[in-house]
């Protein structure tokens, strides 16, 4: 993924980098708005640490962000019966 990309999609990752940095605020996400320079130097202010290494995380940040579905959103035949609460059982206990 490119920082064009995460711009576009700021909403959905920045609770992702808001993991990464938990120093980072809700304010400082807004300002960042998915801005490679900004989010750089709002890690340099927040963990006063140098540019080039505040760089490399985030960098190396991005090399790992994958896309997540909306909502956890899976195919309902992937969801085993224990987190359907047992439902599949319940329908056919009436012997009918």
């Amino acid at each position: 993924m490119n920082f064009d990309q995460l711009e576009g999609k700021w909403k959905q990752y920045k609770g992702q980098v808001r993991e990464n940095w938990g120093h980072l605020t809700d304010d400082d996400l807004q300002v960042i708005g998915g801005k490679r320079d900004k989010l750089i130097g709002r890690i340099q202010e927040r963990y006063g640490i140098a540019k080039e290494r505040a760089t490399e995380e985030v960098d190396a940040f991005m090399r790992t962000l994958h896309e997540q579905p909306a909502h956890n959103i899976r195919d309902p035949n992937e969801i085993s019966e224990e987190e359907r609460g047992g439902r599949a059982r319940s329908h056919t206990a009436g012997g009918r």
